[in-house]
């Protein structure tokens, strides 16, 4: 199909790409043709083969390939905000000497403007001299170019559970010597999620809830990793049952489904007010829109599947 994963209406575009692996918009993130399963990540598919530490090592990618890297990286290139993410909270930070425009979390990270996922080529990746380079998205001719000149690509597709972005920091952490502080991470999260759930008690459960992507209607179903991540807490998408993916619902349908909760991540990106959303011809039926729930999302949260999945889980809980 991250769980800044940017303000302006591209960037909704690009996040619903991102999540739906272009099967939706083109917008509100990054985007995501190998063997792998679109929107599937490797822990739906392989285990890694290696144990920690140890180089050379395998490391699955998601578009079907497996890499062997010889040595630890030292320069490493991320094109996904999550995946970059993910590197600073493993320790592999000092490693990365350049990442996409909005890697924009932590602050350290190497931004760089010119580094847009789909727009960059081989070229200009290899002016960073990197020996890893890290992708979201299934980047045939991006992978063909690198290749050549021996440079590995390693491919993190959106995941589509919450496990799978356990299974990609952990990944990460085997793919550049930080297995031991990955799986640190990933325990410290599953912990904190577990604790604000149980904080929760209960109040989700049987609620529904419109999680607006884009202005224009484009929603997450149950069985996306935003999808899960609601399930955590009992809450279940107004998409139709046998939508998957990222639906574009129209107003009629939305206001028929009398959500209990509408969750923005587009609030933002469109200068949009919950008042302006309750202002919406019809929605003033809606059940989220009389009992005053209609929750704006941190839009950054909203996008990524990296460590701060939990920040993102407690603020949905909160205003539960």
């Amino acid at each position: 199909m991250t769980m800044r994963l940017e303000t302006t209406r591209q960037r909704g575009v690009l996040f619903a790409a991102l999540f739906a692996f272009l099967a939706v918009v083109a917008l509100v993130v990054s985007g995501c043709s190998g063997s792998a399963s679109e929107g599937s990540s490797a822990a739906e598919t392989s285990a890694p083969s290696e144990t920690a530490g140890a180089f050379p090592l395998t490391v699955a990618s998601d578009d079907g390939r497996t890499l062997t890297l010889d040595k630890k990286p030292e320069r490493i290139v991320s094109l996904s905000a999550s995946s970059t993410e993910s590197l600073y909270a493993i320790g592999a930070g000092d490693a990365v000497v350049a990442a996409d425009k909005y890697s924009t979390y932590p602050e350290e990270a190497p931004n760089d403007e010119n580094l847009s996922a789909r727009a960059t080529n081989a070229e200009a990746l290899l002016t960073y001299n990197p020996d890893l380079v890290v992708v979201s998205w299934n980047a045939e001719e991006l992978i063909g170019g690198l290749d050549a000149v021996g440079v590995p690509v390693l491919v993190m597709l959106p995941p589509t559970t919450v496990d799978g972005a356990y299974e990609q920091i952990e990944r990460l952490g085997q793919a550049t010597g930080h297995a031991e502080e990955a799986t640190g991470v990933t325990s410290d999260m599953r912990q904190q999620i577990e604790k604000t759930v149980a904080a929760s008690n209960h109040k989700g459960e049987g609620k529904s809830y419109f999680h607006e992507v884009t202005i224009d209607y484009y929603t997450v179903s149950n069985d996306t990793f935003l999808g899960d991540v609601y399930s955590l807490l009992g809450l279940s998408s107004i998409a139709p049952e046998d939508a998957s993916g990222y639906p574009q619902l129209t107003e009629e349908a939305i206001i028929a489904a009398n959500p209990d909760y509408i969750f923005l991540v587009d609030h933002t990106s469109e200068k949009l007010t919950p008042q302006q959303v309750a202002d919406r011809p019809g929605w003033s039926a809606i059940t989220a829109v009389q009992e005053g729930r209609i929750i704006p999302l941190d839009e950054d949260l909203a996008s990524r599947w990296g460590p701060r999945l939990p920040q993102l889980v407690e603020q949905i809980a909160e205003n539960l």
